[in-house]
């Protein structure tokens, strides 16, 4: 059975010019919990075939040649460079959009559906070797014992490396997050506030170094709620002092602990499964993620 329309597109219909259906779309996605940047792309995306197409085109007039001829125009006709990956993502937004009003009852075809997807391979991230991780990490514990001593370098950092979790993830954590007492050992909880990520909720065990960091951590910070109450910029800048402190000439961040993360894991030869759930991510974007992992590895690909 077709999905119960939403209040979103109660009030569309065939005859419903673009721009004050991409404005319910808008509606749609912030209701659903959307983040605000997937969000602004999808519209910007949306927008732009709104400007390519005549202003008084319907949404039932809309074919799949407009769309093929619309994605050409941004290749070769439009005078702004299109990357691979943008063009991607807007083939994604398109097809999204026009699924929603399918779905919705507002279309009884959709014009989207024969529009190739083209899917486009990010370049390999870059990850930090074990000499440069311990580098780091002496650095970091040095920080602890100094005359004035400091955890929270060692204490992001570590949490980074151990658990691979996301600098989003990291901002969101609060004490009640962290659960010392756990049947199994010690457990970070990664929660989410939006119900629309509530897959990405997960488990994690911490090692006993890193409870020891934190237990000083409290002691020089007594945190109320947040575990790292600052803004992201300021932990970025700590990281990247972090780096520069160890004589890194890579720029040490968030992104790069998380992939470093993984690939400890891989190497290690945990269960590819196991890795996916730790990281929070789908299957989907596991082939990806897992194939990248492999190249790291220097394993074949073919």
């Amino acid at each position: 059975m077709p999905a119960e329309p939403s209040h979103a597109v109660a009030h569309l219909t065939p005859q419903t010019p673009l721009l004050p259906s991409i404005h319910a779309w808008e509606i749609f996605l912030k209701d659903q919990g959307r983040s605000l940047y997937t969000i602004k792309a999808f519209i910007g995306d949306l927008n732009l075939l709104a400007g390519y197409l005549p202003p008084d085109r319907t949404l039932g007039s809309v074919t799949t040649n407009d769309l093929n001829h619309f994605l050409q125009w941004l290749q070769k006709g439009r005078g702004v460079p299109c990357s691979p990956k943008s063009l991607a993502r807007r083939i994604t937004s398109i097809k999204a959009f026009f699924r929603w009003l399918q779905r919705g009852g507002v279309l009884l075809t959709d014009p989207a559906v024969k529009v190739v997807q083209q899917s486009v391979m990010s370049p390999l991230p870059v990850v930090l070797t074990q000499e440069e991780v311990l580098k780091v990490i002496e650095v970091a514990n040095a920080m602890r014992s100094a005359k004035k001593p400091d955890s929270r370098p060692y204490l992001l950092l570590s949490l980074l490396l151990e658990t691979g979790i996301k600098k989003g993830e990291c901002l969101a954590i609060t004490r009640n997050h962290i659960d010392l007492e756990a049947p199994n050992g010690p457990i970070l909880f990664v929660r989410y506030a939006s119900p629309s990520s509530r897959y990405k909720e997960r488990k994690i065990e911490l090692s006993s170094d890193w409870v020891a960091a934190y237990q000083e951590y409290l002691m020089q910070y007594n945190p109320a709620d947040h575990i790292f109450p600052w803004s992201p910029r300021r932990l970025e800048y700590l990281l990247e002092d972090l780096g520069e402190a160890a004589g890194l000439e890579k720029h040490l961040s968030f992104d790069m602990c998380r992939w470093t993360c993984a690939l400890d894991d891989w190497k290690s030869g945990n269960e590819p499964e196991k890795i996916r759930q730790k990281l929070g991510i789908s299957k989907i974007q596991w082939r990806e993620v897992s194939l990248k992992l492999r190249q790291l590895a220097g394993e074949s690909v073919e």
